[in-house]
């Protein structure tokens, strides 16, 4: 299935009702596919880097 805005929404709020106000997401990004390590993990430092080059790209505009 292909994730809508409905989605991301729906998920939003499920997370904000279950976490505190300060720890639910402000953005979901669907991608897909993870970057992972040879043994499956998902390579969060990666993700992190990735995240960060975006901040830092929209922060030039």
């Amino acid at each position: 299935a292909e994730p809508t805005a409905g989605t991301a929404d729906d998920i939003q709020e499920h997370v904000r009702n279950e976490l505190g106000a300060h720890e639910y997401p402000r953005e979901i990004e669907f991608v897909e596919d993870l970057p992972k390590t040879v043994t499956g993990k998902i390579r969060r430092t990666e993700l992190r880097d990735e995240a960060a080059a975006e901040v830092e790209a929209e922060s030039d505009d």
